[in-house]
């Protein structure tokens, strides 16, 4: 019989532990995991970064403005007519009438500055698309969690709803409620731009929330089931407890990336109805509004950089907007292999 193995010291569990000290051991928690993983994710992390820029832009509109000079909805069509020939209307000069002092140029008929309606427009963009998106997700989750939750008759009920919703017309409905209240002086006690600026919010918002609310629903219905909430009830938890604390922490992630997928949605929903002649007011800047009168005026066929000035920033945000939204969804999810 071969004599027992000896366990030598430098094999011995306190020698391999030694030099650790009392230094304690960390796990990662799944927040830890997921921004790690993003990170990991140039792409994603690219995008994030042009998400983050216009962000910045939008909040800092008015300075950046004050800083380069040239205020949006200035009219310079003026004698001497510098900055435009005043027989046939369009920018002096290539390229639009680039220029040091008007970066991309100024826009044909007006000669408004083409930089600094970009700058004011992303902010009308993100103000609308961002507070459209607020309004689906607050929507969608209540509406997904009660009915997941309760199922039954409450279940059938906003199950049906949101199918009615999602099969309704919401391009022509849209179009059909804004062009009445172009026409509404007051309502709410809003007027003006704020109006249409909710109008748009409402519309964009509330006709996209059950989108988020099958997702919700569906993650619920799994949900209500597992263990730990079984242990809530036993222990006499109420249902509002048990949606708040228990179920609520465990949607963070498919929101998270709902949102991040919607709010491009909705940018371009707002420059459609811009395009259209039902979105913000005229006056207001837009990129969808910019990218309307370059083409019902037909400028861009003689000036193209006032109709590729807001297109590629709008082709930008949107893509950068999917892209992160596409890495944040493979960093919160543990079955990727990315």
């Amino acid at each position: 019989m071969a004599a027992p193995l000896e366990m030598t010291p430098e094999a011995s569990p306190e020698a391999v532990l030694e030099g650790v000290g009392n230094a304690a051991i960390e796990g990662r928690s799944l927040g830890q995991i997921a921004w790690r993983r993003l990170r990991q994710d140039k792409v994603a992390m690219a995008g994030g970064f042009v998400v983050i820029s216009l962000a910045l832009i939008a909040i800092l509109a008015r300075p950046i403005i004050g800083w380069y000079g040239q205020a949006p909805n200035t009219i310079h069509n003026t004698p001497p007519g510098d900055l435009l020939d005043q027989s046939t209307q369009m920018p002096l000069g290539s390229f639009g009438g680039i220029t040091g002092t008007h970066w991309l140029g100024v826009t044909p008929g007006l000669g408004e500055d083409i930089f600094a309606n970009l700058v004011y427009g992303a902010r009308t963009s993100l103000i609308i698309g961002v507070l459209a998106t607020v309004l689906a997700v607050v929507l969608g989750v209540i509406s997904g969690v009660v009915a997941g939750f309760y199922r039954g008759v409450t279940d059938t009920v906003l199950s049906r709803i949101m199918d009615l919703l999602l099969s309704f017309p919401t391009l022509l409905f849209a179009i059909a409620l804004l062009a009445v209240f172009q026409d509404v002086p007051s309502f709410l006690g809003l007027s003006g731009t704020p109006l249409r600026f909710f109008v748009l919010i409402f519309v964009l918002g509330f006709f996209s929330f059950p989108y988020i609310g099958r997702i919700v629903r569906g993650q619920v219905l799994s949900l209500r089931e597992k263990e730990f909430i079984e242990a809530a009830r036993s222990i006499g938890a109420r249902d509002s407890r048990i949606m708040a604390r228990e179920i609520f922490p465990n949607l963070v992630g498919p929101i998270l990336v709902y949102s991040t997928l919607a709010i491009p949605a909705n940018i371009l929903g707002e420059a459609g109805l811009s395009y259209l002649g039902v979105g913000v007011p005229a006056g207001t800047p837009s990129w969808g509004a910019m990218l309307s009168d370059a083409g019902s005026g037909g400028y861009y066929q003689i000036d193209p950089t006032y109709l590729m000035a807001p297109g590629l920033l709008l082709f930008a945000a949107v893509l950068a907007f999917n892209l992160f939204g596409d890495g944040l969804r493979d960093a919160l999810d543990p079955k990727s292999s990315r």
